[in-house]
């Protein structure tokens, strides 16, 4: 089973190293500070959000992330934020460190548009001892990678109303390596490194009746040596409590998605995703939780929570 393992922790690690590095979400539309600083202050209040990913359950090493965000306004135009980010699969243990600002304006009665920047912190832990490896004397396993930081910056654009958004950002503007061994008779060179990440996001909430709203929305993702990542995504919410959609992650994976407004402060939610790749014949699926806490400012109350 360790055997199994190795390679396919190999060939998990060379498509996060190469490919789509950055955590993936199925419930983007609520996690949307992740993928765009610009967003946060969006809402004018407090939000504290939680979450918490179990990707490809049943399968030995499989991603798991935990992310923690808190932004709020702290003045007119102007709003702060914090995210925490860990990600671990098979033998690597990432944590990534963001600090966002946002600055946002009215450009007519309806739409406020904002610009966002943050800068960013990475710690990658590979702990090779926990792989049966094949050859003990491969050089791309001799030393573990302990504590390699690497930092970023980012940006973001993000344009909405109380009805429709869309945002153009990139959380990572320079390329980073995490990981550069060589092999001792220099004839090959193994290297992970951080891509540049472009983020399309668009969604618009139609009023059906009085108690029942739907939201299509889209994030289109495009990184250098990957095929483009498109998430699509309906969602209806149900006398301002209760939401339920599905949604599509092309050529990956189908989801379905359900969230509950507990109180006009506390949201949570869960998505469950299901691969319609080959690799859903070795796993039962992904999960996903959120909690969401948001606090409106003193003598303002939150009359009817804002679908995104």
């Amino acid at each position: 089973m360790k055997t199994k393992f190795t390679g396919l922790f190999l060939v998990l690690f060379s498509v996060i190293a190469f490919g789509q590095q950055e955590s993936q979400y199925t419930q983007y539309m609520y996690n949307t500070s992740i993928i765009n600083p610009a967003y946060i202050g969006s809402k004018d209040v407090l939000t504290i959000f939680g979450l918490h990913r179990a990707q490809w359950v049943g399968l030995e090493g499989a991603p798991r992330t935990n992310n923690f965000s808190i932004n709020s306004p702290i003045g007119k135009n102007v709003a702060l934020g914090l995210i925490v980010v860990n990600d671990k699969i098979g033998p690597a243990d990432e944590n990534n460190f963001a600090a966002q600002f946002s600055y946002g304006f009215n450009v007519s009665e309806n739409y406020k548009l904002s610009f966002g920047l943050q800068a960013s912190a990475n710690i990658l832990n590979v702990d090779f001892t926990k792989l049966h490896i094949y050859n003990p004397s491969d050089p791309r396993f001799q030393n573990n990678i302990d504590n390699r930081f690497t930092a970023n910056v980012g940006a973001g654009v993000y344009l909405n109303s109380d009805k429709t958004y869309f945002g153009v950002s990139v959380p990572y503007l320079i390329e980073s390596k995490h990981y550069d061994g060589s092999a001792s008779d220099n004839s090959s060179t193994f290297i992970a490194s951080e891509k540049e990440h472009f983020y399309v996001i668009a969604g618009h909430v139609f009023d059906l009746n009085q108690n029942l709203k739907f939201k299509p929305s889209v994030l289109s993702k495009v990184v250098q040596g990957a095929p483009l990542q498109l998430d699509l995504s309906g969602n209806f919410l149900i006398n301002d409590k209760f939401s339920a959609g599905l949604g599509y992650r092309l050529s990956s994976s189908f989801s379905a998605l359900a969230g509950f407004q507990v109180t006009n402060s506390i949201f949570i939610g869960y998505a469950y995703d299901r691969e319609t790749t080959e690799l859903a014949n070795y796993n039962s699926g992904s999960h996903e939780f959120f909690l969401r806490f948001e606090l409106a400012k003193r003598n303002v109350k939150i009359m009817s929570p804002r679908f995104f």
